[in-house]
């Protein structure tokens, strides 16, 4: 169980800053919404309650890890001050929070709606929401909000309303997507132009939210499991795997090293094929078609092998609290050696065709550059973060499964260009391959899953685990009453810090380097729509 320091919210910015001044924690890990409920007589002291926040930090440079959490007991005003000024991810992480909590923010500049309609009644993460009792289906288009009111904190402890405009009416605004097929998902931005110079990006979020952190409060453990494959689903093995440690780690499970092996080996598979997706979208992104079709000749070969032991292709449902669903195939062994050796053999031509293009090479290189700060203060984990410099890989930062006894290299570049976040991704192919290598032939015998109780009830508590996905730190944040439901179950979105940096990639580029610059962040929209 983790601890997890209670601050009053009247001293929660001092200690915010001291912690990122002092402590150096430059990395604001996950910020979670939350409704604690109205006190009660029977309440043990020390109990929070209202609407507050969990916070999780990270110092970059020690890797000392903290956790922090405040709360406001007014629900008809309930206000907290921001901390968007000293981590820049807090910004799109408040907006989702007031989304689903209604807590404002004091400071924050764009207290916006950012996934549910604009004209939405309630806030639906509390507990005492209903949803459909005030929101009837409604078919009209919602209308843009381009005018948000900040609270001001004067230095006499004053609140004030100040007037925050997005666009004003003298910039040209387009919209790129949520129909548009290299926005990698229904996504949309709306993007201010100065002839073909961007000079401002506002993301729309939530044409395909599912409430899924509401829905697992009202499943069991093992039913929450089948949401999280339809999350990133081209994670969808380490999300579960994530989800599955968490729940084991809370009520002290040891699962077998069979099953260890057999869920990093399959994690890395999943890597493959998202990092080869990747490679063949961004190629089509940016025109070259043929490169396109090597990528899904290749990836295929990966969902033959997930089929074969799994049943699935996309949506996996593999992982399982205490192991996995099923043993492997009698042909596993020998189809991923097969795979490795034949991946090993055409990569090249990868390389040849797309890597070394001139055309390639021009869209890519010193387009949508990040630097490392900017990378960790918007949290922007995976390839992103490392193409900046940034040594962010979960798997060296706290190993779990089999990572702490495999030998792979931690893919950095500096560049911090678009060109960088892509040959991050084709050295991590190389990478992901020795990993396997070194397992494949090394499964120890056993048991692939230990037992559980038919009913999982979780210790009562707060718990954190996170892994390396595919596209950076996908973490699951659980707090449990001891019930067989979760209280609440938070997930920490690989996509949304992607989608949220790139404003700050595109700036000064032009319009065109909006989809090079997309294609390279790798975000994957469900993930992000949660």
């Amino acid at each position: 169980m983790e601890e997890i320091k209670y601050i009053e919210p009247s001293a929660l910015r001092n200690e915010m800053l001291r912690l990122r001044n002092e402590a150096k924690m430059d990395f604001l890990e996950s910020l979670t919404g939350m409704d604690w409920g109205v006190p009660a007589e029977d309440d043990a002291p020390g109990t929070v309650r209202g609407l507050g926040i969990v916070y999780h930090l990270e110092s970059t440079e020690t890797h000392e890890r903290v956790a922090v959490k405040t709360s406001t007991l007014d629900r008809e005003h309930p206000e907290l001050p921001t901390v968007s000024d000293i981590w820049k991810t807090a910004k799109i992480n408040e907006r989702e929070v007031y989304d689903f909590y209604g807590i404002i923010f004091v400071g924050h500049t764009d207290m916006r709606r950012i996934y549910l309609r604009n004209d939405w009644v309630g806030y639906p993460l509390r507990k005492d929401d209903d949803p459909e009792k005030e929101n009837p289906l409604r078919m009209d288009n919602e209308e843009t909000v381009d005018e948000t009111t900040e609270i001001e904190l004067s230095a006499d402890g004053t609140i004030k309303n100040k007037k925050d405009i997005i666009f004003d009416d003298e910039e040209y605004v387009v919209n790129i997507g949520p129909q548009h097929p290299a926005t990698h998902g229904v996504l949309r931005f709306r993007v201010s132009l100065e002839g073909e110079t961007i000079k401002k990006i506002d993301p729309i979020l939530g044409y395909i939210h599912r409430g899924i952190e509401k829905m697992n409060e009202s499943l069991t453990y093992p039913q929450t499991l089948a949401l999280t494959d339809r999350l990133d689903y081209l994670s969808a093995m380490q999300n579960r795997h994530a989800l599955c440690m968490c729940i084991e780690k809370a009520m002290g499970i040891e699962i077998s090293e069979r099953a260890q092996y057999i869920r990093t080996i399959m994690d890395e598979l999943q890597r493959l094929d998202s990092h080869l997706l990747y490679y063949g979208c961004l190629a089509m992104d940016l025109g070259a078609l043929t490169a396109f079709f090597y990528a899904f000749r290749d990836r295929e070969k990966i969902l033959d092998i997930f089929e074969e032991t799994c049943g699935g292709r996309l949506i996996i449902n593999y992982n399982m609290i205490g192991g996995v669903q099923a043993d492997i195939h009698p042909n596993f062994v020998k189809r991923v050696k097969d795979f490795i050796k034949y991946l090993r053999g055409v990569i090249h031509e990868y390389h040849d065709i797309f890597t070394g293009n001139i055309i390639a090479q021009n869209r890519m290189k010193g387009v949508g550059v990040l630097s490392k700060e900017d990378v960790i203060s918007y949290g922007a984990t995976g390839g992103t973060g490392r193409a900046s410099g940034w040594h962010c890989d979960v798997r060296k930062r706290m190993p779990y499964a089999m990572y702490d006894k495999v030998n792979f290299k931690e893919i950095i570049y500096t560049e911090g260009d678009s060109f960088a976040r892509y040959m991050v991704r084709m050295d991590e192919i190389m990478e992901s391959m020795n990993i396997i290598e070194q397992l494949i032939d090394n499964i120890p015998e056993g048991e692939y899953k230990v037992k559980t109780k038919p009913i999982i009830k979780v210790p009562e508590g707060q718990y954190y685990q996170a892994v390396e996905a595919s596209r950076g730190e996908f973490g699951v944040f659980l707090e449990s009453h001891g019930d067989k439901y979760p209280y609440r179950l938070h997930y920490r979105s690989t996509g949304l810090p992607l989608a949220d940096i790139v404003d700050t990639a595109c700036r000064g580029e032009k319009i065109a380097d909006l989809i090079t610059v997309g294609g390279t962040l790798d975000y994957v929209v469900p993930d992000i729509d949660r």
